[in-house]
């Protein structure tokens, strides 16, 4: 008898929750896994950088597969891209964001970052951009910055 495979194109990450009903009220992010297939089938005015590493981001990812993704969101609308979790723990925290040179959008990926590592008592988050690469120490925490180039390297 032969086997039958699933092709997978798109893949849904739903919100990190300890509640169930939450999981499943909550909207989910979709990501595509191939981001020439994803330009190939939406509809953009603009080059859309942000989104391709977010998705791309995703892609490794899922490729590893021995943990699960999520993404977080409070109430207050700060959001974190991708909540990994092995096993029963949290283990890393990841935003996604094209640049950090403006201060507005710095401040906010950090701000959620930070909120985040707060919830599940993590000391270490990561910000994958395109070429940036620093460390900043806020308190007893810290946010590696660094290219997604360098990311994928390593992982």
């Amino acid at each position: 008898m032969k086997k039958v495979k699933a092709a997978f194109l798109a893949f849904q990450v739903s919100i990190y929750s300890y509640n169930i009903k939450d999981q499943l009220q909550y909207p989910r992010k979709i990501y595509i896994i191939d981001n020439g297939l994803r330009n190939a089938v939406t509809f953009r005015f603009a080059e859309d950088r942000g989104r391709l590493l977010e998705n791309l981001v995703f892609c490794q990812l899922h490729r590893q597969r021995d943990y699960e993704i999520y993404y977080w969101a409070n109430k207050n609308g700060l959001e974190v891209d991708f909540v990994v979790k092995r096993g029963t723990e949290i283990t890393d925290l990841i935003q996604g964001c094209e640049s950090l040179s403006d201060t507005r959008t710095k401040q906010r990926e950090m701000r959620a970052l930070l909120k985040a590592m707060d919830e599940f008592g993590l000391n270490t988050g990561t910000i994958l951009t395109y070429d940036e690469f620093s460390t900043e120490k806020i308190d007893d925490k810290h946010i590696n910055i660094k290219p997604t180039w360098l990311w994928l390297l390593e992982s």
